[in-house]
């Protein structure tokens, strides 16, 4: 095990403070319904189409019709990185992930990432059902 994996090892034995990807008013809200975010989560992958694949896709690109070499490796890429997203949300004890956001980037012609992110959350209780009140400013 590496000197990083070593840290977030002992980093996350310690139960402090979740991390979070939703607004106040989201964050009350989850925890009006009943729920406890656990943690920010992620999942990604990064997948190459290879050269001889991106050659090939360059020339089908002059033509009209779904690329779907790509479109493949994109659902691929998609599911790869929502399934690591919900292994950290296993790992964390979660009921659900919400929140979830999906970026893809492209690194170059011929290599694209895919990153998953959301809230992980657990079922604590019963919904409050409490009024919400707005202060306009």
């Amino acid at each position: 095990m590496g000197e990083v994996e070593e840290e977030i090892q002992k980093l996350q034995q310690d139960h402090g403070a979740a991390t979070s990807n939703l607004s106040a008013m989201d964050f009350w809200l989850v925890t009006d319904a009943g729920y406890r975010p656990l943690g920010f989560v992620l999942g990604n992958s990064v997948m190459s189409m290879g050269v001889s694949g991106g050659i090939a896709t360059a020339f089908k690109g002059m033509q009209r019709g779904e690329l779907k070499q790509l479109t493949q490796l994109m659902y691929a890429a998609r599911e790869l990185s929502l399934q690591r997203m919900k292994a950290e949300a296993d790992a964390l004890g979660a009921d659900a992930v919400i929140n979830v956001q999906i970026e893809i980037i492209h690194r170059s012609e011929e290599i694209m990432e895919v990153v998953a992110t959301g809230t992980a959350v657990k079922k604590v209780g019963e919904p409050q059902n409490r009024p919400v009140t707005l202060q306009v400013k």
